[in-house]
């Protein structure tokens, strides 16, 4: 078990490396939860010097939640294209729309009524309460788990269930916010993963020739035109499996196609 002391030892050690190596990321000018919301949703298995240009670029056209609910579906894919995985921004839209017509545009302050909305898992909830409530949560991402198990010396067969009750109680009253940066930006710049050899879970394939990388030439297609017959989105985008990633597509809202035309979804 980890000792009080072990953790007062490791709040010293980082916050110290902390205030002479902190980054300045424009997320945490700010506590408003619709803009960490944003952040958290392109930090999804992106780097962050990617996310910069795109998170302050859709600010800049939808400084609001509101503005963000207000917007169409397809000019929304146009300005994230390139920055990949762009499901993630269909989850985010239908999230501000639920939150403009159920909640007044505002955002829950506990994790149990931000998880009943559209998209919320636990680890957004969380993250939403750290670093715009400023609240005492558990948020591990890849960089947090490495440095709690390298730094407190746990073995690799903690569970994440393990590491987040141990990342509780890391953090000090008030100081959420503070160490959530300063435990991310250790592990992003210090504690990497090649000095400790602590790997992440789960890893990206390949992009080259991937479905991802497939995904992305259809909906650009699908941006430049209004719609595409079903024949020349397969010959232009070139795949073994076009027709389960159209499939896919449709499921998660992407797209839509009427008859043998494809179209962004609205």
């Amino acid at each position: 078990m980890v000792s009080d002391e072990q953790i007062r030892r490791f709040q010293k050690k980082v916050l110290s490396w902390y205030k002479k190596n902190r980054r300045d990321l424009p997320w945490r000018n700010t506590t408003d939860p619709y803009h960490i919301l944003l952040s958290e949703v392109m930090l999804q298995q992106t780097q962050v010097d990617r996310v910069i240009p795109y998170y302050e670029k859709f600010l800049l056209a939808y400084p609001t939640l509101l503005d963000l609910a207000a917007a169409g579906r397809k000019e929304i894919l146009a300005l994230w294209s390139g920055l990949g995985y762009n499901s993630r921004v269909v989850r985010l839209h239908k999230l501000c729309k639920e939150l403009a017509a159920h909640h007044q545009g505002t955002f829950p302050h506990s994790e149990e009524e931000l998880r009943k909305l559209p998209g919320i898992g636990p680890y957004t909830a969380n993250a939403i309460l750290a670093f715009a409530f400023n609240r005492e949560v558990a948020v591990v991402d890849t960089n947090v788990r490495r440095v709690i198990m390298a730094e407190l010396n746990l073995p690799h067969v903690f569970t994440m269930k393990e590491i987040a009750h141990i990342a509780k109680r890391c953090v000090r009253k008030g100081k959420a916010m503070i160490w959530y940066n300063a435990l991310r930006d250790y592990g992003a710049t210090h504690l990497t993963a090649k000095k400790t050899g602590i790997r992440p879970i789960s890893r990206q394939s390949p992009f080259e020739g991937s479905e991802r990388q497939a995904r992305g030439k259809i909906l650009r297609l699908l941006i430049r035109e209004d719609a595409v017959p079903y024949e020349k989105l397969a010959e232009e985008v070139k795949h073994k499996n076009i027709k389960g990633i159209i499939q896919k597509m449709e499921k998660e809202a992407l797209i839509e196609k009427d008859k043998n035309e494809i179209r962004i979804a609205h």
